[in-house]
């Protein structure tokens, strides 16, 4: 956080008419930073909401909330927190002056998408902007600074969406820590501890990051788990949250799933289609995915099975008839996606 005194203070921006809009609280679990940060910003640079309603909780309008979004994605591009408030007030009285004076066509122009990407599609990273943001990201998870670390990878999300931001920034970064614990004794183990956290965390957050409707409610989803023992979960975490800004509805079991727990759950569910996560060659389960291609649920002569996709290194060699190994991410993703439900 910038250390410098604060600016002088405006004047109070004009209620707007944007609805009620959503509390500190809610803004602050959205953006996945902390309420003492959206409280700093509003006292230091006048970042705050434009409605205080007396005697209650302030409200965020959507106008407010963009502001605050483009902070977060200045912030944890390394854009000093002073510099960043300037950009963002100039910005935002920019898209005033605009909607005073609308264009030739008699209207104003339409709001840009705050998140930076739509469910479907994602813009792509520019050229040299992953150095620079897995720069950032390794530096502020070696100083243990847990609130940069949230605000990088979930500004990434937001501008890039899951599949870049795991492919181009979280995995690679990962790696990177990996390779240095590895090569320094019993070293930065917290440091991969930390960062794996807020990787989980961001990609959770998924569905609030992009701003995504209500996950669909249909019991003919995506079944996602790990196969008995194993407790890596990430890739499965990183395919889960790229279904959802796909659209497609998933059911996520998690880590070390027991097998008569897994069968007991495809019978119940009907899923359209199961991916088992294996990251260890020890752990794939051979028998237990023939036995899942095996299972079927529905009336008499209506019977269904599920399909079947296998990830993760430990299924390599691996040969199960009937059973798909997607080769990344991009690629699993793609064939859950066109599974018919």
């Amino acid at each position: 956080m910038d250390t410098s005194d604060a600016p002088a203070r405006s004047s109070r921006r004009p209620s707007t008419a944007d609805g009620a809009g959503i509390t500190s609280g809610s803004l602050a679990r959205r953006l996945g930073i902390s309420p003492t940060t959206l409280r700093s910003w509003d006292r230091r640079y006048d970042l705050g909401p434009a409605r205080r309603d007396e005697g209650r909780h302030r409200r965020w309008s959507p106008r407010d909330v963009a502001m605050i979004e483009e902070m977060c994605r200045l912030t944890a591009s390394g854009v000093p927190p002073a510099e960043a408030a300037r950009v963002v007030k100039a910005h935002a009285a920019d898209a005033v002056a605009a909607s005073a004076h609308p264009t030739d066509t008699g209207r104003t122009d339409a709001p840009a998408d705050s998140t930076g990407v739509t469910p479907t599609d994602s813009p792509p990273v520019p050229p040299g902007t992953v150095r620079s943001e897995c720069r950032g990201l390794i530096r502020a998870a070696l100083r243990l600074d847990s609130a940069a670390v949230q605000e990088r990878l979930n500004a990434f999300v937001r501008r890039y969406g899951v599949i870049a931001a795991w492919e181009e920034l979280m995995m690679p970064t990962l790696h990177a820590v990996g390779r240095k614990w590895e090569t320094s004794g019993d070293r930065y183990v917290e440091v991969e501890h930390l960062l794996s956290w807020h990787v989980s965390t961001a990609l959770r957050n998924t569905p609030f990051l992009l701003g995504l409707p209500e996950a669909s409610r249909d019991d003919n989803c995506v079944l996602l788990a790990c196969v008995p023992g194993e407790q890596h979960t990430l890739p499965l975490e990183a395919v889960h949250a790229a279904l959802l800004q796909a659209g497609r509805p998933a059911r996520m079991l998690g880590a070390a799933v027991p097998a008569d727990a897994l069968v007991s759950t495809v019978r119940r569910t009907g899923p359209a289609a199961v991916m088992l996560w294996s990251q260890a060659r020890s752990l794939a389960n051979t028998p237990l995915a023939q036995h899942l291609l095996q299972s079927a649920w529905g009336p008499q002569g209506a019977r269904q099975q599920p399909r079947l996709h296998l990830a993760g290194p430990g299924w390599r060699g691996a040969t199960v008839e009937r059973a798909s190994q997607p080769a990344g991410l991009r690629e699993a993703v793609a064939l859950l996606a066109a599974d018919p439900r």
